[in-house]
């Protein structure tokens, strides 16, 4: 672990940044150029302490978890992210690794989409970041962890997981997942994390096995959908997807038509928060 470079690369990052890169109020007039130090520790979901503490060399190391959520607060490129491992101490995560490192173009829109769900996937079905409106409409992602953070096999081990879907629309939901799994396998590979998902999900699952003989293959999602929330009901919405180049991750967002029911529907959940409704967990879309 290199501390002096570890703190001057934190600070000069903090500093190149402004609020509204990261979706934060001008607020009140600032002193010093770039964010605060407490405001990268909230991006980052740490304490402002440990944060400080990482800048004047203090800290103890990091782990590749805080590291990972710093290079999402401060928007890191890929290759600034893994300048950030190296001097941590740490090794760069795999170039074909499943990785919450989100990219920073799709950050960006999402810094701008406050009034209505929006959120970004990985490949294999995790959701790496939400807003306030998607953790209302489907559920907080954040505590999830192991194979059960990738929305895929949640479908197929958790009965609770295909509640957000009318009944109807389930066996096609099933084929997407399936395809979309044979998409992330075929670019990663049998060692990778898809590899070992598909081998877990073959062991729990007839019905994966099945359709995953299939060797159906698509990164597509549903242009006009109804989601079931417990609490409101039935809520239509069209999805719009907007995919990095390289089709590891995925920005979806969410509207409703206009003056319709499910639009008050979605403000709804808007208002009052994820902590309010206990939605089911999120899925892959």
């Amino acid at each position: 672990m290199d501390r002096p470079a570890l703190a001057d690369f934190l600070r000069r990052r903090r500093e190149a940044l402004r609020p509204e890169d990261v979706g934060l109020p001008l607020g009140a007039r600032r002193r010093a150029p770039g964010l605060r130090r407490e405001e990268v520790a909230s991006l980052a979901v740490m304490s402002t302490d440990y944060y400080t503490r990482l800048e004047q060399r203090r800290a103890p190391q990091p782990s590749a978890h805080i590291l990972s959520a710093l290079a999402r607060a401060l928007r890191l490129t890929r290759d600034e992210r893994d300048y950030l491992y190296r001097i941590a101490g740490h090794n760069a995560p795999a170039a074909l690794a499943a990785s919450p490192h989100v990219a920073p173009a799709l950050l960006r829109v999402l810094d701008r989409l406050a009034d209505t769900p929006a959120l970004v996937l990985s490949d294999l079905g995790e959701t790496l970041v939400q807003n306030g409106p998607a953790a209302a409409l489907f559920g907080d992602a954040s505590h999830l962890t192991g194979p059960a953070r990738s929305a895929i096999y949640r479908w197929f081990t958790d009965p609770s997981a295909r509640l957000l879907y009318p009944e109807q629309d389930r066996d096609r939901q099933s084929r997407a997942q399936v395809a979309s799994l044979r998409a992330a396998y075929g670019v990663r590979g049998p060692r990778s994390t898809a590899g070992e998902l598909v081998r877990a999900l073959s062991r729990a699952s007839e019905e994966f096995a099945g359709l995953w003989a299939r060797h159906e293959v698509a990164r597509r999602f549903e242009d006009h959908k109804t989601l079931v929330h417990p609490e409101v009901g039935p809520i239509e919405v069209d999805c719009q997807a907007l995919f990095t180049e390289d089709q590891s991750q995925v920005l979806l967002v969410l509207t409703a038509a206009p003056r319709s029911e499910s639009e008050e529907k979605l403000r709804l959940l808007a208002v009052l928060g994820p902590n309010r409704f206990a939605a089911p967990a999120p899925d892959r879309r």
